[in-house]
C-alpha cells in the first residue's frame, strides 16, 4: 500500500528535521516549522502510523521520532528537495582545482580534499579501471648520469612517476629514442594488454628490451595496487558527528575506514552511472557502524575513472551533499590530463 502525500509530507518534515537538529521530532515541532495546518493530534496519529509501518523509531516513550534507513532511503529517491550548489561552496572546489592535475593519484586526494572540506564529513576517492586505461605516451627523461624518470601519459591520466636506474651513464640521445620507440610501440593499447604477456611484449628485442621490462612492470605494479589505491581525508570528522560520539561506535567506524577491500564495496554502490546513494549499508553486520556513502562517478573527458564521495552517518544532509558532488564530477571530468614532460620543455624555454 503506498504512502499518503499527508504521511510523505510528515517523512520529509521528520528528516528535515533530524538532519538539521540530531533530535527525536516532535508533533509540535512539525507543525510549528513544517506543517502549520494540521493539529498536532493529527500528526500525533500519522506520526504512530508511520512508526508502525517502519518508517520512525520512537527512542524513548516521552520522545519525539527519529528516521529509520527506510525513511531516509524515501527521502533521497522521492522527497529530496533539489539544492543549488553556494558560490562559497564553488569557490571552496575551485581553489583545489585551479591547476593542471597530471596524476591520477593527485587528483584522488585532491577530490577527497574537497569533498571533505566542502562537507565536512569523511571523503573518498578510488580509481578503477586501470587496466583499461590507454597509453598514449610515454617519456624518459634523464635526470641523473645513473637515472632517468618515466612518465606513462594515459587517457585517465599520468600513472605514478617512476624512476629508472643503469649501472653507467647512458646518453640522453637513448632515453630520447626509447621514449620514441616505446610510445610507437605501446599507444592505443590499453595497461591490459600491455602486461597481459601477449605477442606485444614478446616481440621486443634489442637495445630497448632492458626499458620496455621496467615499464611493464610499473603498470603491472600499479594494476596490482588498484584495490588498494583508496584515498580518504577527513577521517577525523566523524567524531564530530554525535552518532559516532560513544566509544563502541566511533571504533566501528574507524575500523571500516581503516579496511580499503571493505570501502571499496560500501562506495560502489548499485549505480553504474551518476550518483549513488547507499544508506546504512552496514547495519545489517553488528561488528560494523551504520553508515551511509554517497558517490559519483569521476570521469575525465567522458571516461570513467572511478568513483568520489562522502561517508558518514546516515542522519546527513543529502541534498547538499549530492549538489557538492554533482559539481564536483562535472569539474574533475573537465581536468585536463597534460603530459608533464611537455610542461617541463616549456619551462626550459621560458
Amino acid at each position: 500500500m503506498g504512502l499518503s502525500e499527508r504521511k510523505e509530507k510528515i517523512i520529509k518534515a521528520v528528516v528535515d528535521s533530524y538532519i538539521d537538529k540530531a533530535q527525536p521530532v516532535s508533533s509540535a515541532d512539525i507543525r510549528q516549522s513544517h506543517l502549520p495546518s494540521l493539529s498536532t493530534a493529527t500528526i500525533r496519529n500519522e506520526l504512530a502510523s508511520l512508526e508502525e509501518m517502519g518508517y520512525l523509531d520512537q527512542p524513548h516513550t516521552s520522545a519525539g521520532r527519529v528516521p529509520t534507513a527506510d525513511a531516509y532511503r524515501l527521502y533521497v529517491e522521492k522527497l529530496m528537495p533539489a539544492r543549488k550548489i553556494t558560490p562559497s561552496e564553488i569557490a571552496v572546489i575551485r581553489k583545489y582545482f585551479d591547476h593542471k592535475i597530471t596524476e591520477i593519484d593527485d587528483m584522488l586526494r585532491s577530490t577527497a580534499k574537497v569533498i571533505s572540506e566542502v562537507t565536512h564529513l569523511t571523503g573518498i576517492a578510488y580509481v578503477s579501471g586501470v587496466a583499461d586505461a590507454v597509453v598514449r605516451n610515454v617519456r624518459i627523461v634523464k635526470i641523473t648520469p645513473t637515472d632517468a624518470l618515466v612518465v606513462i601519459v594515459t587517457d585517465l591520466g599520468v600513472l605514478k612517476d617512476s624512476v629508472l636506474s643503469t649501472s653507467e651513464d647512458v646518453p640522453e640521445e637513448y632515453f630520447t629514442k626509447a621514449s620514441e620507440f616505446v610510445t610507437r610501440s605501446f599507444a592505443g593499447h590499453s595497461i591490459g594488454e600491455i602486461c597481459s604477456g601477449d605477442e606485444l611484449i614478446e616481440r621486443i628485442t634489442g637495445d630497448y628490451r632492458k626499458v620496455f621490462d621496467f615499464i611493464v612492470e610499473i603498470m603491472k605494479k600499479y594494476m596490482a595496487e588498484e584495490n588498494r589505491s583508496v584515498v580518504l581525508e577527513g577521517g577525523s570528522r566523524m567524531l564530530d558527528q554525535p552518532e559516532y560520539s560513544d566509544v563502541e561506535s566511533a571504533k566501528k567506524m574507524f575500523a571500516l575506514l581503516e579496511s580499503k577491500e571493505t570501502l571499496i564495496d560500501v562506495a560502489k554502490g548499485s549505480g553504474e552511472i551518476g550518483l549513488s546513494i547507499n544508506i546504512a549499508p552496514c547495519s545489517d553486520d553488528d561488528s560494523k557502524p551504520e553508515c551511509a556513502v554517497v558517490t559519483a562517478n569521476l570521469t575525465r573527458g567522458g571516461v570513467n575513472i572511478g568513483k568520489a564521495g562522502v561517508i558518514g552517518p546516515i542522519r546527513m544532509d543529502y541534498p547538499r551533499i549530492v549538489s557538492v558532488l554533482e559539481y564536483i564530477e562535472k569539474t574533475v571530468d573537465k581536468l585536463s590530463a597534460a603530459d608533464p614532460a611537455e610542461n617541463g620543455k616549456r619551462g626550459k624555454k621560458e
